[in-house]
């Protein structure tokens, strides 16, 4: 159960809460950038413990339970302390909540369908989209360390777009699925 991908994937877990410290209101440029560094090497994390769990043959229960989860922990924290200290605002927001809902609704609907022994696998462009989300995630912590550079914010802001875009055609696809299977 302790294996090295599921260390890893425990370890975003466990990041999370120093990653919402760090944004804590009124976070100085140095802040962004311990944010930025840590929320990089979550990223990481991310790619390997997924990568060394098929490629060591230690893909585990435990480790497809909670790889969604982490992920979703680690965009919903950052979402929420970014439109709390103001670096999402405005009709960005509305982008930003659509991530959230689709979450939300995807990780029910998974629940659901595994109660019904069905299996949704993730689609390229779900890939795309958790792509998108990530490096908007990150410009956008990366823009409080260096306001000097606005072109970096506007990077955030359009892929944040971006994945709210692909966040909604990757949630209808799940969606589908999911209404064949209830009365």
């Amino acid at each position: 159960m302790l294996t090295l991908p599921n260390i890893l994937t425990l370890s975003r877990i466990f990041a999370v809460p120093l990653l919402v410290f760090l944004l804590w209101p009124n976070p100085k440029p140095f802040d962004y950038w311990i944010a930025y560094a840590l929320y990089c090497l979550m990223g990481i994390t991310d790619y390997f413990d997924g990568y060394l769990a098929r490629a060591k043959g230690a893909v585990s229960r435990l480790g497809v339970f909670l790889d969604p989860i982490a992920d979703k922990i680690m965009v919903a924290s950052v979402v929420v302390m970014l439109i709390f200290i103001d670096d999402i605002q405005g009709y960005h927001m509305i982008a930003a909540l659509i991530i959230l809902l689709r979450e939300i609704m995807v990780s029910g609907l998974r629940e659901f369908l595994a109660g019904l022994s069905v299996s949704v696998p993730v689609s390229q462009l779900a890939k795309w989209k958790t792509t998108f989300q990530l490096v908007s995630l990150g410009a956008l912590i990366l823009a409080g360390a260096v306001p000097y550079w606005p072109w970096v914010m506007s990077v955030g802001l359009l892929t944040l777009w971006g994945a709210a875009i692909l966040t909604l055609i990757t949630g209808w696809d799940y969606l589908r699925v999911g209404l064949k299977h209830m009365d």
